[in-house]
């Protein structure tokens, strides 16, 4: 359970921002985007292979 505590006189704007970020880092929804449809292994195997060549050319170029 996300807590997020309201300091008194604090704006709930502020808050609510809090609270979203906190709610982003967990990743639940980002979950439940994926367990929407099914991704056979080898999908996702060549899927994290395509991004781990992606990330490595972006790290080459950056040197």
């Amino acid at each position: 359970m996300i807590v997020v505590p309201v300091k008194e006189g604090e704006n709930i704007e502020r808050a609510l921002k809090k609270f979203k970020r906190k709610f982003e880092r967990t990743g639940v929804m980002k979950e439940l985007r994926a367990r929407q449809q099914f991704d056979k292994p080898s999908v996702r195997k060549r899927l994290a292979k395509e991004h781990a060549v992606y990330v490595q050319k972006l790290r080459t170029a950056e040197d």
